[in-house]
C-alpha cells in the first residue's frame, strides 16, 4: 500500500479535528477584593489558554462587558435608537452617573511573563502576541484589572430593583471564543455569550456582613461558616474561594440579607437556595423547593442527567439569566411565575450551559429549546391534564410574530434584528415550535429518543444547528435539510386547507390546497357519524419516508412540494361524515385555522400581546 505524504496525512488530521469539534481550553484563577464603599473591586486574572485548534494564532480578544454601561456606549446608543428597547434598558445608561457607570480598567497585562500591546474599543480589547500561540499548546496572560460595578440596569450590576447588593455576572475580563469559524469578538450590545470550556479557581474577597453564592464548589466552608452566615467566624472581611470544572462561564451574588436553604436533591447532587426573606414570597420559595424536586427525575428522564454537585437558585438580577451551576432570578413573583422563571433558567443547564451554541447565531437553539423543555416540564409538575398543547403560548407568540410582519429570518444575527420583537418572539416562540413540530415530523417515541442523543453526542462541544438536525436525521431514517432550510433560513409559512370536499363513486372526494409557501407532512382525522375514526398521512415527500404510524393509519402517496393541490378518497359516502380535519392537534403552527376542516369552522388562529416574560 503506498504511504500517505505528509500533505494528505495533514489534510487526514484537519479533516479529523473540523469533524471532531475541536474545543479551546481555559484555565482562569481569579482573585478579587471588593470595596463596598465605592462599589469597586481591584482584580488579579492569570489565565492558561490551550491552543486546540489546528491554527497559528497571532491575537487574542477579551470581553470587557462592564463598559457597556456608560452613556454612549452601544448598548446605550442601541436601546435609545431601536423602536422597542428593552424595557429594563431604555435611556437608563444615558442617564448613569459617575459613581454609576460600569467599567474595567486595564493596569497590567502579561503574555508568558512578558508585557503586551493591547487596544481597547467599547467592550472588546484587543491583544496583538508577540510571539504567536502554536496549535497544542498553551499560553499564559495575567491581567490586573480595577472595575466599577454599575447600577444593575441588564444581567449584572448593583443594587437590583428588590434590593439585591451584587449581581456578579460578565464581572471579570473574558477571553474570546475562537472556532472552526475564527474569533467571534462581538461587540456587548444586548444579547448573549459564547465562550470556551474551562475550569475557574476563584477567590472573592469581601465585608463579612454579605453572603456569597456562586457557580462553584465552595472549597472553605469551615473558614467562611457551614452555613454561610449563620456560622460564620467573626472577622471583618472574609475570603471565598470557590472551583467550578468544565464551565464556560463564572457567576456570583452577595447581599447581607440572604436566607440560604439547601436541598438534598440525590446522593451527589444539592440545590441551594438563596433569596431575601419577605413575608409576601416566603411560602412561594419554600413551594418552589418541592416543585423542583418533583421537576428534576422529569427533566433527567427527558433531556439527559444534570452532570454538576450543586444548582444555585439565586435572588438577584433583572429577570432571569442562567449561568453554569446557578441562576440569577428576580423573586418578587406569583408562584407559577417564580416557577416558570427557575425551571426555564435550569433547563438553560441543558441548553446552553452543557449544549453551549453559540448565541449570536444560534439563540434559538438556546432559547426555543429551552422554553419548549419548560413547557413540558412545567406541565408536568403542575398536573396539567387540560389536553391542551403545552406549547399552545408559543404557538401564540409565533403567530403574533406572523401577523406583526416584523419577521425576521432565525439566520439573523441576534444583535441586528430591527426590533426587539422580532429577536424575542424569533428565539423563544419560534424555536420553540421548531422543536414540537420536529416532533410531529419524527413522531413522539423517535423524537424523544434523539433529543436524548443529541445530548449524549454533542454537550461539552459547542454544536450547531447542522449537527442538530444530523442527529435526528441518524434516529429517524428521514431526510431533515429542508425543514432547517424553511424554518430557520426563511419566514415562508405553513398554510393548508380543505379546499373541496365532494362525493363521487359512492366516495368522499378530499381535495386540499397549500396556500403557504412552506411544505409539511400532513396528519388528517376523519370522524364518521357512527363515532369511527380513521387517520390519514400524506408525506412531504421532502423526507424520503415518513414517520411510525400506528395499524390504523392509511398512508397515502406523497405530496410534491411543488403542487398547490392534493386529492384522496375517503371509502365512505359524504353523508356518513361528521367531520374532516387537517392536523387536529394543532402541531403545525398553521396561519389559518378556519379553513382547516370540514364542515368549515369559525376558529381562527391564537395570538398574543406581548410576550409574557421576563427571561433575559
Amino acid at each position: 500500500m503506498k504511504a500517505l505524504s505528509f500533505t494528505a496525512l495533514f489534510h487526514l488530521f484537519s479533516f479529523v479535528l473540523f469533524a471532531s469539534h475541536w474545543q479551546q481550553q481555559v484555565d482562569y484563577k481569579i482573585q478579587v477584593d471588593v470595596d463596598e464603599q465605592l462599589n469597586q473591586m481591584k482584580g488579579n486574572l492569570q489565565l492558561i489558554y490551550t491552543n486546540n485548534s489546528p491554527d497559528t494564532l497571532n491575537k487574542v480578544y477579551f470581553h470587557l462587558y462592564y463598559n457597556a454601561f456608560q452613556p454612549g456606549s452601544m448598548m446605550d446608543v442601541r436601546s435609545r435608537s431601536i423602536a422597542d428597547p428593552d424595557r429594563r434598558v431604555k435611556d437608563r445608561i444615558f442617564k448613569l452617573e459617575e459613581h454609576e457607570i460600569g467599567y474595567h480598567r486595564i493596569e497590567s497585562l502579561t503574555y508568558n511573563d512578558q508585557s503586551v500591546e493591547y487596544s481597547i474599543s467599547g467592550t472588546i480589547m484587543k491583544v496583538e502576541l508577540p510571539k504567536a500561540i502554536l496549535p497544542s499548546t498553551a499560553a499564559n496572560f495575567e491581567i490586573k484589572f480595577k472595575s466599577q460595578i454599575p447600577k444593575q440596569i441588564r444581567r449584572t450590576g448593583r443594587d437590583n430593583k428588590e434590593g439585591i447588593r451584587y449581581s456578579m455576572s460578565q464581572w471579570y475580563p473574558k477571553i474570546a471564543e475562537y472556532d472552526r469559524n475564527g474569533w467571534h469578538p462581538h461587540q456587548y450590545v444586548g444579547r448573549e455569550f459564547y465562550s470556551p470550556w474551562g475550569d475557574f479557581d476563584v477567590k472573592i474577597t469581601i465585608d463579612s456582613s454579605y453572603t456569597v453564592a456562586a457557580g462553584g464548589i465552595l472549597q472553605n466552608p469551615d473558614e467562611i461558616g457551614k452555613g454561610y452566615a449563620d456560622t460564620r467566624p467573626d472577622k471583618s472581611r472574609l475570603t471565598y474561594h470557590f472551583l467550578a470544572e468544565n464551565v464556560h462561564d463564572f457567576m456570583w451574588a452577595a447581599d447581607t440579607a440572604y436566607v440560604h436553604e439547601i436541598v438534598k436533591m440525590k446522593d451527589d447532587l444539592d440545590f441551594h437556595y438563596f433569596y431575601r426573606k419577605d413575608t409576601a414570597y416566603n411560602d412561594y420559595w419554600e413551594k418552589l423547593q418541592k416543585m423542583v424536586k418533583t421537576a428534576l427525575p422529569y427533566i433527567e428522564k427527558n433531556f439527559g442527567d444534570y452532570p454538576y454537585p450543586i444548582y444555585n437558585v439565586i435572588q438577584g438580577g433583572d429577570g432571569g439569566m442562567e449561568y453554569p451551576m446557578g441562576t440569577l432570578i428576580t423573586g418578587h413573583r406569583k408562584m407559577k411565575s417564580l416557577l416558570g422563571v427557575t425551571v426555564h433558567e435550569l433547563m438553560h443547564s441543558w441548553y446552553q450551559m452543557m449544549l453551549a451554541t453559540n448565541e449570536s447565531y444560534l439563540y434559538w437553539m438556546d432559547e426555543g429549546f429551552t422554553t419548549y423543555a419548560t413547557n413540558v416540564t412545567e406541565a408536568f409538575v403542575l398536573n396539567d391534564s387540560t389536553g391542551d398543547n403545552p406549547h399552545k403560548r408559543s404557538y401564540g407568540y409565533y403567530r403574533t410574530l406572523v401577523a406583526s410582519g416584523v419577521e425576521e429570518p432565525l439566520t439573523t444575527h441576534a444583535d441586528i434584528f430591527n426590533t426587539n420583537k422580532a429577536y424575542s418572539y424569533g428565539a423563544y416562540s419560534k424555536g420553540c415550535v421548531f422543536l414540537n413540530q420536529l416532533k410531529y415530523i419524527l413522531g413522539d417515541d423517535v423524537f424523544a429518543k434523539a433529543l436524548l442523543s443529541y445530548y449524549d453526542q454533542w454537550r461539552f462541544k459547542h454544536p450547531d444547528d447542522v449537527d442538530f438536525i444530523r442527529v435526528l436525521e441518524q434516529e429517524s431514517d428521514l431526510e431533515l435539510n429542508w425543514y432547517l432550510d424553511y424554518w430557520v433560513k426563511t419566514t415562508k409559512h405553513i398554510d393548508y386547507a380543505l379546499y373541496a370536499v365532494y362525493e363521487q363513486d359512492k366516495k368522499t372526494r378530499v381535495r386540499l390546497q397549500k396556500e403557504g409557501e412552506m411544505p409539511m407532512p400532513l396528519d388528517i382525522k376523519v370522524e364518521l357519524k357512527n363515532g369511527e375514526v380513521k387517520w390519514y398521512h400524506i408525506p412531504t415527500g421532502l423526507t424520503l419516508g415518513h414517520k411510525p404510524l400506528d395499524y390504523n393509519w392509511t398512508l397515502l402517496t406523497d405530496w410534491p412540494w411543488v403542487n398547490d393541490y392534493y386529492s384522496f378518497s375517503i371509502p365512505n359516502k359524504l353523508k356518513d361524515i361528521k367531520t374532516i380535519e387537517i392536523d387536529p392537534e394543532r402541531n403545525m403552527a398553521d396561519v389559518t385555522l378556519k379553513n382547516n376542516s370540514y364542515p368549515l369552522s369559525s376558529e381562527e388562529v391564537e395570538v398574543f400581546g406581548e410576550i409574557e416574560n421576563d427571561f433575559h
